[in-house]
Parts: structure tokens; C-alpha cells; sequence
């Protein structure tokens, strides 16, 4: 099986190659638009800013190759954002597979500190991304902006707000938090993407 890591000018692209390996999976990180468009599997990681990184993608016409590719696709952390329709960072215009917009966390005490990092749970858990992840297991987050509950939410957690944990719409799934940083649960999530419909 081809793994493939879409590789763009966005931090943690590293981490998830290990995290793979871990797995035994020996991934590609690429972004070569062939390789892409034959992998089985592709995953879109990242770490940066909203504004910056659209612009990179657009340069290189990676925005067109991954809204185009038809197997299974898993975006994570800004991966997820960048699939969204737009994000509040920098009023950026994104990918818009999900059409869903991307909100910065706005504290309303004290001790809600933004950006929001550390452990939290799981809950409505709703796909076989899923599968044999327990309701309440915690995955670790790091992030600014969050996307709202929708009806493509696929499991949700919560800080200051109820906010989308993850999400599906056809291929493509994504991910808030970093399985790859998550412990056994993460590990657990990242072998279900590997084996959908396996």
C-alpha cells in the first residue's frame, strides 16, 4: 500500500512519518501530483499559519490536486482547517471541502488560555475511523481556531465551546488533534484510516 504525506511548506509533516512508522508503514512525503493522485492513501498534516500556507498551495497548484484526489484522505490539524470553507486567520479563503468556516477561540475567563493545548476527550463518535476508540478517550490538541459542530462532525470535544474533533464528507476525513502525538489511541485512529475499506 502507498502512503502518501502531502508535503507543503507547514510544520509536523515529521511527526506523522514517524508516527507511521511506528505503525510498520514506510510513507512517501511528497508533492508530486502523480504520486498523490496514485497513493492509496493520503495524508495532509500540518502546523503554520492559514493565510501563508493557502498562498504556498495555490503557488504550486496543490489546492487543486488535493480537492481533486478520490481515495482516502486525512487532513490533520491545519490540514483540517485548510479544508474547510474559510478561516478567521487572516480572512483566508480555503480549500472548501467542508463548508464549514474555521473561528479563533475567544476566551471568557481567565483560566481558558488560547491557544488550547493539552489532552481532551472524545465523544459522538460517528465513523470507522473510530472503530474499537472508545467514547471519552483523549487525544491531544494544539490549536488557535476551531470549527464549529456540523452536520459532517464526526466526533466532537470541548473547550470554551463544543467544537468539531473531526470530520468526514466523502474521502475525506480529518482530525483537530494529532493522532500521531495521541499515545495508543492516535496510533488506533491512524491504523482505521490506514484500513478503511480494507
Amino acid at each position: 500500500m502507498l502512503v502518501a504525506i502531502v508535503k507543503y511548506n507547514a510544520g509536523n509533516i515529521y511527526s506523522v512519518n514517524y508516527g507511521l512508522k511506528r505503525l510498520g508503514i514506510e510513507p512517501v512525503i511528497t508533492a508530486d501530483p502523480e504520486i498523490l493522485r496514485r497513493a492509496d492513501r493520503v495524508i495532509f498534516p500540518g502546523q503554520g499559519e492559514a493565510g501563508t500556507t493557502m498562498r504556498y498551495l495555490r503557488e504550486h497548484r496543490l489546492d487543486e490536486i488535493i480537492v481533486g484526489l478520490r481515495q482516502p484522505v486525512l487532513g490533520i490539524c491545519i490540514g483540517m482547517q485548510l479544508l474547510c470553507r474559510s478561516s478567521e486567520e487572516g480572512d483566508t479563503r480555503c480549500l472548501g471541502v467542508f463548508d464549514v468556516p474555521v473561528i479563533k477561540f475567544r476566551s471568557t475567563r481567565h483560566e481558558e488560555k488560547v491557544p488550547h493545548m493539552g489532552w481532551n476527550s472524545l465523544s459522538d463518535l460517528r465513523s470507522d475511523l473510530y472503530s474499537h476508540v472508545t467514547q471519552g478517550e483523549f487525544v491531544y490538541f494544539v490549536h488557535s481556531y476551531y470549527v464549529p459542530l456540523n452536520c459532517d462532525t464526526i466526533a466532537s470535544s470541548e473547550y470554551i465551546v463544543p467544537f468539531s474533533a473531526s470530520m468526514r464528507k466523502g474521502n475525506f476525513y480529518a482530525t483537530q488533534f494529532h493522532p500521531e502525538k495521541s499515545g495508543k489511541t492516535g496510533e488506533r485512529i491512524l491504523r482505521n484510516f490506514i484500513e478503511l475499506g480494507t
